[in-house]
């Protein structure tokens, strides 16, 4: 069997949609190739992938002391998002029935009928296996977003935040831009594999948690930087590869679209990271890899919602472009006075808006086409001469931005409010680090080898009797820490002003009188 016209491989018209159909009677397999399945299935391992990578990039951009907690935001999170969608995720966002256009009903609850049907996008493959790959795109917005917790805030209230965002944010915008009914899709809206739902989403909905959580101790803020590049590096190298299945896999099957979006994905991520790090050279005078790697990202954000409409040659102008528009939006945050610890604004709200402002000027009908299903139905942007795209365009950026801003900041504040769930962890728990209070393991062991090292130390004249024994607070290595033993708050430190960072193993010399957020950082 092979594309011999335009459409999928077989016609549709035995498997009841509403059912999914009985595989007792039918075999629910004979409307699709077998390639275009295993395509999918391994684009959706890879975009997994994405979760840990995430996972490892956060933990690199952070502190040692809270390292490990963003490791296990992002994996928890993909628990939550997992639970949610299969619960009724996939069923708001994509159910068939529902035509107010601004999020589904619960025909599919609990992937119910979701079968052997068609999906609601793309006859190339079945429901069942489109449920699965987009669950793994909510559960890569959700892992961006946690990062919005580093270093001060409390991991199980942002748990229940991303059950309920998901329900709430994720769900609606992304029926708006992919269900059948979606305003945004029956509009002509373009939206490939998700500069709404997942770039904007994410981008915003994480300055809007930052700004509740609050900022971090402006002590805590003296000569931060990454404590891990070789980390970031690992980190940005499993999102790069997960990406070439978040947007190559968009196609939805196995043909010349999804290699077309491989090769925009590539173009735009390498030239939005050269442009990234010349643009950090000409404040430094050094070479960041911590500039490659957010550049690189931020690329890959902007092909996002582009990389299946627009021709090789706009990829190149859009990741120069994406480059030095999210290089300056990092410092959107010091301007507005929040908190974004990991310029997840910056590198996935403000990029996802450039790939989407670029599909109104450069969106080919070709390219779209190239899937072999979509040739007749979109008529392209402004190199077409199609004139409205633009509005079309902007209208659903400002809605995505507006929507995922304020129902976040609606949802993170009341869930701060709610006895037991307050976002933001203690000022000694931000001082002692997250690993510590909130999971009491470490990325790395130097907190229990320096105990030990402490409490082995042997003595230097007669044996002592255990009345004399080493305070169980010396053998911290970081005096707040033994202070914190003894009931005091790190107020009461008897040292002259000179706060340390927090992590054992930091070495950096406080500037003196410093006391407000840098004004250039490490992304």
């Amino acid at each position: 069997m092979s594309y011999s016209w335009i459409g999928a491989p077989a016609e549709f018209n035995g498997t009841n949609e509403i059912t999914g159909g009985d595989s007792a009677t039918e075999n629910l397999n004979q409307w699709y190739l077998a390639g275009d399945q295993a395509y999918i299935i391994v684009a959706s391992a890879m975009v997994m992938v994405m979760v840990p990578g995430l996972g490892f990039l956060y933990s690199g951009l952070a502190r040692r002391k809270s390292a490990l907690s963003l490791i296990w935001a992002c994996m928890f999170s993909a628990s939550v998002i997992t639970f949610q969608w299969y619960f009724w995720g996939y069923s708001l966002a994509f159910s068939k029935t529902a035509t107010n256009g601004f999020i589904g009903n619960l025909d599919r609850f609990g992937l119910k009928g979701a079968l052997g049907a068609p999906s609601a996008g793309s006859p190339l493959i079945p429901e069942l296996l489109y449920a699965f790959y987009q669950m793994q795109f909510c559960t890569v917005t959700g892992a961006i977003i946690v990062g919005a917790v580093a270093e001060r805030g409390r991991l199980i209230p942002m748990m229940v935040f991303i059950w309920l965002w998901a329900t709430l944010v994720y769900c609606p915008i992304a029926c708006w831009a992919w269900n059948v009914n979606g305003w945004f899709y029956k509009w002509g809206g373009l939206d490939y594999a998700g500069g709404g739902p997942v770039e904007i989403g994410s981008g915003l909905s994480a300055l809007a948690y930052s700004m509740v959580l609050g900022r971090r101790q402006e002590k805590m803020m003296l000569n931060f930087r990454p404590h891990n590049v070789s980390l970031i590096t690992l980190g940005t190298v499993f999102l790069w590869f997960g990406w070439l299945g978040f947007n190559g896999g968009s196609a939805f099957g196995a043909n010349l679209r999804a290699t077309m979006a491989c090769w925009n994905s590539n173009l735009t991520a390498m030239f939005a990271a050269m442009t990234w790090v010349i643009l950090d050279w000409r404040l430094a005078r050094k070479w960041s890899m911590v500039g490659w790697c957010s550049g690189c990202i931020s690329g890959l954000v902007a092909a996002t919602p582009a990389s299946g409409f627009i021709p090789p040659w706009a990829s190149v102008v859009l990741g120069i472009t994406t480059g030095v528009v999210a290089n300056f939006a990092t410092k959107i945050k010091f301007w507005i006075k929040i908190d974004d610890a990991l310029d997840v604004f910056a590198e996935h709200g403000v990029a996802g808006m450039v790939g989407l402002f670029f599909n109104a000027l450069f969106a080919a009908p070709y390219i779209i086409g190239l899937d072999g299903v979509n040739n007749e139905l979109f008529p392209g942007g402004w190199i077409m001469k199609n004139w409205k795209q633009m509005y079309i365009q902007i209208a659903y950026i400002v809605a995505c931005t507006a929507y995922a801003f304020v129902m976040s900041a609606v949802i993170a504040f009341a869930i701060d409010k709610t006895p037991g769930l307050k976002l933001r962890a203690s000022e000694e728990a931000e001082l002692l680090g997250m690993d510590d209070d909130q999971l009491g393991e470490f990325a790395y062991d130097y907190v229990e080898v320096r105990r030990d090292y402490l409490a082995w130390t042997p003595a230097k004249s007669d044996p002592i009797s255990e009345d004399h024994a080493i305070p169980q607070g010396d053998r911290h290595g970081i005096s707040q820490h033994s202070q914190m033993l003894e009931g005091k708050a790190p107020s009461e430190s008897s040292h002259d002003g000179a706060a340390h960072t927090g992590i054992a193993g930091d070495r950096h010399a406080v500037a003196a009188g410093r006391t407000e957020l840098p004004e250039k950082v490490e992304h």
